[in-house]
């Protein structure tokens, strides 16, 4: 977890950038993230260095035909120098390195170094010198990149936006990956799901005696220990998989991977919904926040996508069910006109979901927790491909631990949260039974009679309270009682 002093930095860092002239969000990150990369090569490099040294093999270093592409050389630069050399001599060499199939190259790929001055640039170093990126243990690092993120308060072109991290804790927790399944995030954005993921199943490999709590009850220091290599060796190269249509959401969420250890993710630029993605029955677990306001050219469209519609959050639902493999799990946020939708749509996918898969959980989340990105009201499901649904489990969730506003103040930062964990996993006893509690279980039939509709408010039961109201009598009376009081007191101000 980050102390105050590594936050503050990284404030300062976001200040820099908004004053020196870069005002839109994500080319800030994605200017701060080349930052961060090339620090972190020259890290890792001299870490490799002393562990040849160690173990008396042999070391070639990736700086040997290029000692002033270091971090530590340039940035000692003066601002004459500086900008025009990591420009036109630090940013080639990073796109050459490695090859044209390392993932430097894949990552730096049509890059622009775009930074417009000198002084921005020196202030930005100086920045990053004093976080003491070097010195930090991997669950810093990916902590300081993550907080980096928290502050991309924006919306992309198509509806995308970065979700909260305790929303995507939650759902990492419904789904509970295990150590070999494989992962994948349709939409992957900043790789929120697929970090999360991985650290879920670090802390269910960890012994209790190292995972310690922060002041707010969160847990870290995951190591896992319990793994054996290849089961290591599976969870870094093998276990998770993320896509996205844009470049720039692709480098951040390759770049976030990094810092938390994952050195060769599998994270492609591609629409997953066109004819050029061709996977199906390939994954164990599927998370994702998929856009909620693109569509897509009916002509683009990939075949294995049956339901008639150009609306993405319908078809990214019927992109989750192909991809997952039978018996794989599932949790994906909709907005809420998915779970009423009445167009044929609408009521096709609803009824492929419930027919085609068990539909495990229906969390209604309020319209506040995406604010200031959306205001959109959200749902959460959580389901399972090759069973029918005999039992629909929902909740209402009327709090995140964060107030609903555009401000999203901290309260407790958990809400209904563990609550809705805890109750999950125990879903089917008669005490949800009871339709005016937050949670409560429908049949599947009487789903399917109602248009396969999955709006909560079709099935909750509101208990009305009864109010007493005075009689007109005593009303009367007591404007009779005011009025005598108005004049006395008038009478005794000798008015």
């Amino acid at each position: 977890m980050l102390d105050s002093e590594l936050k503050s930095k990284i404030n300062q860092l976001w200040d820099k950038f908004w004053s020196g002239g870069i005002s839109n969000p994500l080319v800030a990150i994605e200017q701060m993230s080349y930052l961060l990369f090339m620090k972190q090569l020259e890290d890792e490099d001299v870490a490799r260095q002393q562990n040849a040294r160690f173990t008396g093999e042999d070391f070639i270093s990736i700086f040997d035909d290029c000692s002033d592409c270091r971090w530590s050389e340039w940035s000692n630069y003066s601002a004459d120098n500086i900008l025009n050399h990591v420009r036109d001599k630090v940013f080639p060499f990073l796109r050459s390195l490695g090859g044209e199939d390392s993932l430097y190259s894949k990552y730096m790929r049509d890059s622009v170094f775009a930074i417009p001055n000198a002084s921005l640039l020196i202030e930005a170093v100086k920045i990053i010198n004093g976080m003491h990126i070097k010195e930090q243990n991997r669950d810093t690092k990916g902590d300081i990149y993550e907080y980096l993120l928290s502050e991309l308060k924006t919306a992309g072109k198509n509806g995308q936006f970065r979700t909260p991290r305790h929303i995507i804790n939650m759902m990492v927790d419904l789904v509970d990956p295990k150590i070999g399944d494989v992962i994948c995030d349709p939409a992957c954005g900043t790789a929120g799901f697929l970090v999360n993921a991985y650290q879920h199943i670090l802390k269910s490999n960890t012994s209790k005696e190292f995972i310690k709590e922060d002041s707010d009850g969160n847990s870290y220091n995951f190591k896992g220990d319990m793994l054996n290599e290849k089961q290591w060796l599976f969870l870094r190269e093998d276990t998770l998989h993320g896509f996205d249509f844009e470049q720039t959401m692709t480098r951040i969420s390759l770049m976030n991977l990094m810092m938390h250890g994952i050195s060769d993710p599998h994270i492609v630029q591609e629409n997953t919904l066109s004819t050029r993605y061709d996977e199906s029955n390939y994954y164990d677990v599927v998370l994702a926040n998929p856009p909620f306001k693109g569509s897509i050219d009916a002509t683009e469209i990939n075949e294995n996508l049956t339901i008639k519609t150009t609306k993405t959050e319908i078809l990214f639902l019927e992109l989750m069910f192909n991809i997952l493999t039978s018996g794989g799990r599932c949790a994906v946020i909709v907005p809420q006109g998915v779970l009423f939708g009445n167009s044929r749509a609408h009521k096709s996918i609803r009824m492929k979901l419930l027919e085609e898969c068990r539909m495990d959980a229906v969390i209604s989340m309020p319209s506040g927790v995406f604010k200031p990105y959306a205001g959109v009201s959200t749902g959460v499901l959580v389901f399972t491909k090759g069973e029918p649904t005999k039992n629909v489990w929902f909740y209402d969730m009327t709090s995140d631990g964060y107030s609903l506003d555009d401000k999203r103040n901290y309260i407790n930062g958990k809400g209904d949260i563990p609550d809705i964990i805890e109750k999950y996993h125990k879903k089917y006893p008669i005490e949800f039974e009871d339709r005016k509690r937050k949670c409560f279980n429908v049949p599947f039939n009487e789903i399917k009679d109602n248009d396969y509709g999955l709006s909560i408010s079709n099935y909750k039961e509101i208990e009305y309270e009864e109010v007493e109201y005075e009689e007109p009598e005593i009303i009367k009376k007591r404007i009779l009682e005011l009025e005598e009081k108005i004049i006395k007191d008038l009478n005794d101000l000798d008015i």
